[in-house]
């Protein structure tokens, strides 16, 4: 038996002894954001099939009330999140952080925690909550066993996982205050908040930051904290740009993205942000260090065991938007355990996990240079040799797309008149297309990884952004002239910015389809096996599928997960269904409706033999889908 194969048996091994003895935990489930600390987003149930799948029905639904009690604020909500089932219940936190323990069977709820939250008050990212963590303390009794929510209003909150009361033994009566707490900004609440699950480790409950864009170059830090599990006692920090030293002015540089656990080697994988401003980085020369970095730190003490920097002094908004997923992953022979990192760019980059490294090579490639008054470029940026880049990068005015002869040609003009020198075009006065645009390529909802087969599932979006800088003397009446669009200070340098998405008069996006697509690759030597549109417009435009045709696919926020049943589930596209594809092929085998957008990473799990799968269908904020409260459980008839 050759190496891979027998760590692939070891793999296997390892999961039927982790999952024996819990009882009826031992059936496939979901006990973290990610499916588990890696975030493999894999099940192992196999009960719903390519064969099967189209019998799928819902089997529960539940609404979290926010749409009868959230009133307006619900524009400004985004329904991201994935329920995690521990402790024989599912967890679930809607947008304003209410957190609800159901029933895995029914959807029936068990209890609820309302953190009380003051949604007169506005967050830079709107109102999310991605997941909660769950950890047993190894204790019995009351709080033995804790669900760990973050707020957007910067607390740490441990609550009892059976009752869901608040913790007292933790902080104080349960909530610890994130440092540097909750910051003002004028009228607007949030400068920094939380929108991704901690993670529990080794004793230690960790969390990052959403940092609001573009405001000031002097922005408040992306620091990590780490916090006793029991106590609340703060135990380390790290902060991405202590190490930096003047001339370099900037803050950010955080960890909005969900982390991962590497529970064998105690290690931390951190997604790190962008420094400030994002579109001009003269007052901070330099690649910027650990900025747009995976940085691995030890759990023990928060110190850097090693970092791989994916985008070179960041000035195009390229921050590292997903969670870094853990695998052992087969290369042309060389078998590893890997961190696998999907970008903004549509790139997907594996580093060996021991050594920082890359397993699959990465090259330096020269990029367009000549950037605005007082930027100093890197003059390359590190690009993987496979697989092939999944996300379009370069446009013409020629390839301009539009449903008439008129919208394309405001397309092609927009295009023209812009700087656009292919994938890492600086910003300009000018106005530059930044292709793919800043939400992705691959956004928060990251990659499926299929261990047994090396099959990585990822989604990207295809769409471009104008960025263009405004002198700061001219600040104040383009913010006027545009006051619907976003227009934001970039306070301390000498040019504020503009973004917005490049669009035609009759709402398509200005490039060519197709604008949303699902890929499979083969981590074998990075061949991309299939891709496939995700999408339609039909919840965008009535009728508009039967002009286009099904194969445009949509911009998707949410990711993939991956079956031993043969299947990838995903939600995401800017249309209301669930759809499950042929793992294979590349074949949309069945799409489940849904009462609002799915802009959700679905999860899926096992319950006394039978399988659900489970989605939250609220819809996305900077998306503007139909909004609603509800998580629905699809599975076979009984």
């Amino acid at each position: 038996m050759g190496s891979e194969a027998v760590l692939k048996v070891l793999a296997s091994l390892t999961v039927l002894l982790l999952t024996a003895g819990q009882g009826v935990a031992a059936e496939p489930g979901w006990s973290a954001y990610g499916g588990d600390q890696g975030g493999q987003r894999y099940s192992a149930a196999r009960q719903i099939t390519p064969e099967n799948v189209t019998r799928l029905t819902k089997a529960w639904s539940f609404s979290t009330g926010d749409m009868a009690t959230k009133g307006g604020a619900m524009k400004r909500a985004s329904f991201e999140n994935t329920p995690i089932l521990a402790d024989g219940r599912l967890y679930v936190c809607s947008p304003f952080n209410e957190v609800s323990a159901l029933d895995p069977a029914t959807g029936k709820q068990l209890w609820r925690f309302d953190p009380k939250l003051d949604i007169s008050l506005r967050y830079p990212n709107d109102y999310v909550c991605r997941g909660v963590a769950f950890a047993p303390l190894g204790a019995q009794g009351f709080c033995a066993r804790r669900i760990y929510l973050n707020t957007a209003d910067r607390r740490l909150i441990a609550l009892d996982a059976a009752s869901g009361k608040p913790c007292p033994d933790f902080g104080r009566n349960g909530t610890v205050v994130i440092p540097p707490g909750p910051q003002r900004d004028g009228p607007r609440f949030g400068r920094i908040h939380t929108t991704s699950a901690p993670v529990v480790t080794q004793g230690l409950v960790i969390v990052g930051s959403a940092i609001d864009d573009n405001q000031r170059v002097d922005e408040l830090r992306g620091t990590v904290h780490a916090f006793d599990a029991v106590t609340g006692k703060l135990k380390w920090r790290f902060d991405p740009l202590a190490d930096e030293k003047p001339p370099f002015r900037a803050g950010a540089a955080n960890v909005w993205a969900p982390m991962s656990v590497d529970e064998a080697r105690g290690l931390v994988l951190l997604p790190v942000s962008s420094a400030s401003v994002d579109f001009w980085g003269g007052m901070r020369p330099g690649a910027g260090k650990y900025a747009n970095s995976i940085v691995a730190l030890h759990v023990a003490d928060g110190s850097v065991a090693w970092s791989f920097q994916t985008t070179h002094h960041d000035v195009w908004d390229y921050d590292l938007p997903a969670q870094p997923t853990l695998g052992m992953v087969t290369y042309k022979g060389k078998t590893a355990p890997a961190v696998l990192q999907p970008t903004k760019q549509g790139l997907l980059f594996t580093i060996d996990r021991e050594t920082g490294e890359p397993l699959i090579p990465v090259v330096e490639r020269k990029v367009p240079q000549g950037g605005a008054p007082g930027e100093k470029l890197s003059p390359t940026q590190p690009i993987p040799v496979a697989p092939v880049p999944l996300a379009a990068s370069r446009i013409t005015p020629d390839d301009a797309f539009g449903l008439t002869f008129w919208d394309r040609g405001k397309c092609r003009k927009a295009i023209a008149a812009a700087r656009h020198d292919g994938l890492y075009t600086p910003p300009s006065l000018q106005g530059s297309i930044v292709y793919p645009f800043t939400g992705g390529g691959t956004n928060w909802g990251g990659l499926a990884f299929d261990q047994a087969r090396d099959i990585v599932y990822v989604n990207t979006s295809n769409v471009m952004h104008l960025v263009k800088l405004i002198r700061q003397k001219d600040y104040t009446a383009a913010r006027e002239r545009f006051a619907g669009k976003e227009v934001s200070p970039n306070k301390g340098a000498p040019f504020g910015m503009m973004r917005e998405t490049m669009i035609s008069p009759l709402g398509m996006p200005c490039n060519p389809p197709p604008w949303g697509q699902l890929h499979a690759i083969d981590m074998h030597d990075g061949r991309v096996l299939w891709s496939v549109p995700l999408g339609t417009t039909e919840d965008l435009a009535p009728f508009s599928e039967y002009v286009l045709g099904k194969k445009t696919g949509t911009p998707n926020f949410g990711g993939p997960i991956a079956t031993a049943g043969g299947l990838v589930f995903i939600g995401a596209a800017m249309d209301n269904y669930l759809r499950a594809f042929d793992a294979r092929s590349g074949k949309e085998l069945w799409r489940g409706r849904l009462p609002a957008g799915g802009q959700a990473t679905p999860m899926t799990y096992m319950w006394k033999g039978r399988q659900y799968v489970v989605i939250a269908a609220g819809g996305h904020s900077k998306s503007d889908t139909k909004r609603g409260d509800r998580v629905i459980a699809f599975a076979l008839p009984s």
